[in-house]
């Protein structure tokens, strides 16, 4: 790296952090303890982040919103501070109820950009979230946070040349989307419910070829900002806008000068072309395979986007669990 721009090569080296990541964090599938899971995979990520010649800074992590170990809060600063200046958004398990629960679709995730390229508005963590592939991208106006979804499926679904019965909708299973949940059901679209993990979500509904044709809904903040990143490595389009949850977080938002009605666009989110955006495998999904272990080896899979060259690699890794 150079000390004004990101090297290409950089994706390659972002990637092995998810990688170590996953592989730490793929030994808790299925044990039901997520705090130990969590800790085990912030400490391995963290230990890579360390190992990479950058000068980076957390700008954004979901410590506001669960009871998280602090290795990877807002503001930590990362890398052994040679190098380029750089924000860093990561999510060790985007996924943890997957994970403790030994199901499908855990994945770890980090992404970088220049410093000051992406947007920081801690002490936010909730955010309302539209994300669709390149199809529908020109098609996305800001109205489409407040219309009737059944208008916003018929804008989608006639930029994607598809009938809206034909749409495949990705929400997470809360309690807070039942209504959104009947209005999409109402206006004829498929619904793939997930307990967790709505940055994989996003990077499904933003792949050209994706089975995904949108993610509605709201999720993390910190989530919303990573999912950014691989949303416009991608050319897909984003939509955003804070969601808070309790009076407290409304009150800390107001605090804080941010304005809970500001629609946001990816641009907002994470300025800039020079953003890489990675993410490894932990349990089998439909973005990517899970971690395999055999004996004294791991195998991998991993999806590098960088955002310049709209390069969107995938790696099949196979590692000797000690060199990890």
């Amino acid at each position: 790296m150079n000390e004004t721009r990101l090297h290409r090569n950089t994706g390659l080296d972002l990637v092995r952090v998810t990688e170590a990541t996953a592989i730490n964090a793929a030994r808790w599938m299925g044990l039901g303890r997520r705090d130990e899971s969590d800790q085990a995979a912030s400490t391995a990520m963290l230990r890579a982040l360390d190992g990479l010649n950058i000068d980076g800074r957390i700008v954004i992590s979901k410590d506001r919103r669960i009871d998280s170990f602090p290795e990877l809060h807002t503001g930590r600063s990362v890398g052994t501070g040679r190098g380029v200046a750089v924000d860093v958004v990561v999510d060790p398990i985007d996924g943890q109820r997957l994970l403790a629960q030994g199901r499908s679709g855990a994945v770890s995730v980090a992404a970088i950009a220049p410093r000051g390229s992406m947007w920081s508005p801690s002490p936010a963590a909730y955010m309302e979230k539209l994300v669709v592939n390149r199809a529908a991208a020109a098609a996305l106006v800001p109205e489409c946070l407040d219309a009737p979804v059944a208008w916003t499926l018929a804008l989608i679904a006639r930029a994607k040349g598809k009938s809206v019965r034909d749409l495949v909708v990705f929400l997470l299973d809360r309690p807070r989307h039942s209504d959104l949940i009947d209005e999409i059901r109402t206006a004829g679209s498929r619904v793939m419910l997930n307990d967790d993990g709505d940055i994989a979500g996003a990077a499904l509904a933003a792949a050209p070829d994706g089975p995904v044709d949108l993610l509605i809904g709201v999720g993390g903040s910190a989530e919303g900002v990573i999912a950014a990143c691989a949303v416009k490595a991608l050319g897909g389009g984003m939509l955003a806008r804070l969601a808070p949850q309790s009076v407290a977080e409304r009150q800390a938002l107001a605090d804080a000068n941010l304005d809970t009605r500001r629609i946001l666009s990816c641009e907002d989110l994470v300025a800039g072309n020079q953003i890489f955006f990675v993410a490894t495998g932990i349990t089998d999904g439909l973005l990517l395979e899970g971690v395999g272990f055999a004996h004294d080896r791991a195998s991998t899979n991993s999806l590098i986007l960088r955002c310049e060259t709209h390069t969107r690699r995938r790696i099949h890794a196979d590692h000797l669990i000690t060199a990890v």
